[in-house]
């Protein structure tokens, strides 16, 4: 069984979307309303359980797109995506955090935004506040907290889920030199279990020592798919193609 299908997916947004009646009238007459922009073009892939991929590619190539949508943070235009298995996706750390409240109701808060019951947020709080190691700041409002002490929460909270597919987009390593160290250590964990992951990075050395088999993205469409040595030889001689350092 795949834990990852995508059929013909496609994902389209309207440049200059009005926010308001105000702003709709005026832009309705001009070119600008009309545009779009076709950020996932016919998107077909199967991922095994277990598999480890990374996906590469130019800025604006729909990377971060992809995983929203695997993630259903964003709904496709056209196209099906079917997840077998419960999604964790470190797409935006803190994303779900409300600066009024506390640490500790933050914890709650962004536990169960991401899929988290309240009592499974219950039996991980002792770890997830050891982790993050800002126990004493956890009755103080987040708005207070430094970013450093704002990333360790959030990211503490996102990897102790329970879940069967990762979805990683340029979050390996978060916070001080101390909490890399400690971050990167328990993703490292995470590469060598049996669960599936997909990870989106420009870092060609990280992708190239934690994944399998690799993506190119181009514009929207899966330009190269293929084990992941031959697609970092494949994207950097696509860089130098056009140029690009």
């Amino acid at each position: 069984m795949y834990a990852i299908e995508l059929k013909n997916l496609w994902k389209k947004y309207r440049i200059g979307q009005p926010r308001t009646l105000t702003h709709a009238i005026p832009l309705f007459f001009s070119d600008r309303y009309q545009k779009e922009f076709l950020a996932l073009k016919g998107i077909n892939l199967q991922v095994k359980e277990g598999e480890k991929i990374g996906i590469i590619g130019p800025n604006g190539s729909g990377k971060s797109t992809l995983l929203q949508t695997i993630a259903g943070i964003t709904t496709p235009t056209k196209g099906t995506v079917i997840v077998n298995g419960k999604v964790t996706a470190l797409l935006g750390l803190g994303a779900g955090f409300h600066p009024e409240l506390t640490g500790k109701d933050n914890i709650y808060l962004s536990g169960s935004i991401l899929g988290m019951e309240a009592r499974e947020i219950t039996k991980r709080f002792d770890e997830i506040v050891e982790f993050s190691g800002i126990k004493k700041f956890l009755d103080t409002p987040v708005k207070h907290y430094s970013s450093g002490m704002f990333i360790r929460l959030a990211f503490s909270v996102s990897i102790h889920l329970e879940w069967d597919i990762l979805l990683l987009d340029e979050v390996l390593a978060v916070g001080d030199a101390e909490f890399k160290q400690k971050s990167l250590s328990k993703m490292k964990e995470f590469f060598n279990s049996e669960k599936t992951i997909i990870l989106v990075s420009h870092n060609l050395e990280t992708i190239g020592q934690v994944c399998q088999k690799g993506i190119v993205l181009k514009s929207g469409r899966m330009a190269e798919i293929d084990k992941i040595d031959k697609i970092i030889a494949y994207y950097k001689n696509f860089q130098n193609e056009v140029g690009h350092v």
